[in-house]
């Protein structure tokens, strides 16, 4: 797909923000500090409302992100190094990056956007990580106008100011300005608010306890992870129905031999994210004895006692790991590795949050945990083969993005290319069904798509 870019804009914010120096929290800096890519597709509009909008869609979108960061002022600022690993957001109103671009690509040509996701790296800025960090814009955005009339907007966003949470709650009262309407809920700019040293009452627990902390299994025999990082990896995107999803929580649910297994029935993210797990470790052919991990988020938000106030804007999940040998996930039933996936998650309370924000703020040096989580370099710790990473969308407000051009005619990630990164979206329709936008060594790929549908019995 050829992408022609024809402008950059630098959009700073229509009135004056404050600036000055906010102290990030332990988790923005100890998180994934890189940006996070989206991409949504629209169709044509009927031709009368097309030429009304044509001319002005990028007026309108410059306007409407100009308002969105008098509200959103963190994303107009840059991050900067301060030393020890450590990272502070510094509000300037220097602005975030908006590209108009366009492609002599047509929507028909993404008959199945899902199996063109590998394509897309074009219509998402580019961030140039080369350049000095405090010269990134946080919040870059490309709209792509292809020869058909259709439209796409790709936005890439730090994580290191936002998580999935703030992000989409951004992109929403964004695009309700875009469309004329006033925003209709602020953001809460505290990040002191899950800053170390906010609560004394808990002990600080040894780091080594929090598996979180801890670098992944690797695969039995090997040293290093040089080898399976090298290996060539594909994206696909699977789908399952409602009824493929209440089959698997039917066989979870019918009980097995773990402790969570007489409790509330298992969540959809629970049954499908412990159904990848084994899909994985049957792929990849592990053994028995191979240790494994897996990887997700805990929004911590409702968590903390109190909670967090209503739209705050941040990072307030907490990644955790649950670990089994393959043979535990392969051959227990499916409730089994359900409960593992519960019980990590219920560890996640006031007290574990508050140690875990305390065991980052006493280490003298961040950036091992960075490197942790940036997946680079052959010395960084690998999280794919023999592990597993799946970060949950489901709850998230991803369909519905209307800038005044309709309602999306897909939506879904960027590109991502690390061999076990998995992220589980909400069917378009809200119907119970779930999409898994899925990174996988390609040796892996086809065997995991077999078993993954041959595993379901409805």
């Amino acid at each position: 797909m050829v992408v022609s870019i024809k402008a950059s804009y630098t959009i700073k914010p229509s009135e004056a923000t404050w600036e000055g120096v906010l102290h990030l929290a332990e988790w923005d800096q100890t998180g994934v500090i890189t940006h996070v890519p989206t991409i949504t597709f629209y169709k044509k509009a009927s031709s009368e409302e097309w030429a009304a909008n044509s001319d002005s869609i990028v007026d309108t979108l410059k306007g409407s992100l100009s308002r969105a960061l008098v509200h959103f002022y963190p994303l107009a600022g840059r991050v900067r190094w301060v030393g020890q690993g450590r990272l502070e957001l510094v509000c300037n109103a220097k602005g975030a990056q908006l590209f108009e671009a366009e492609s002599s690509t047509q929507l028909s040509d993404f008959d199945d956007f899902g199996s063109h996701i590998n394509e897309f790296r074009d219509l998402v800025p580019l961030v140039d990580y080369e350049k000095p960090i405090y010269e990134l814009p946080l919040m870059l955005a490309q709209l792509t106008v292809f020869r058909c009339g259709g439209i796409s907007l790709g936005i890439t966003m730090s994580h290191a100011v936002a998580d999935g949470q703030s992000a989409f709650h951004f992109m929403n009262e964004w695009a309700r300005l875009a469309r004329g309407g006033p925003i209709q809920a602020a953001p809460y700019i505290d990040y002191s608010l899950l800053a170390a040293g906010q609560s004394h009452k808990f002990k600080t627990t040894p780091c080594d306890q929090h598996a979180e902390l801890v670098q992944p299994p690797l695969l039995i025999g090997e040293q290093s992870s040089l080898k399976e990082r090298k290996k060539p990896t594909t994206i696909s995107i699977l789908s399952l129905t409602k009824e493929q999803v209440e089959s698997l929580k039917m066989v979870a649910d019918a009980g097995g031999d773990h402790a969570y297994e007489k409790r509330r029935p298992y969540s959809r993210y629970e049954v499908v994210t412990a159904h990848m797990w084994r899909t994985a470790c049957k792929a990849r052919k592990h053994l028995p004895a191979q240790p494994t991990g897996l990887g997700f988020s805990v929004d911590v938000r409702n968590r903390l006692n109190p909670p967090l106030p209503p739209n705050y804007f941040g990072n307030a999940i907490l990644d955790m790991v649950a670990y089994a040998t393959a043979g535990e996930v392969m051959t227990k039933p499916l409730s089994h590795t359900c409960g593992k996936i519960r019980e990590t998650i219920e560890r996640v309370n006031d007290e574990y949050v508050w140690a875990n924000i305390e065991c980052l703020k006493n280490l003298p040096n961040l950036t091992p945990l960075q490197d942790l989580h940036s997946r680079k370099g052959d010395d960084s710790p690998f999280h794919g083969n023999p592990n597993l990473g799946v970060i949950s969308w489901l709850n998230l407000p991803i369909y519905g993005l209307d800038f005044g051009w309709g309602k999306e005619v897909y939506m879904g990630p960027g590109i991502h290319n690390s061999d076990g990164d998995c992220l589980m979206l909400p069917g378009p329709v809200n119907d119970g069904s779930v999409k898994i936008a899925l990174c996988l060594q390609v040796a892996h790929t086809d065997d995991f798509k077999k078993y993954f549908y041959e595993d379901i019995q409805i």
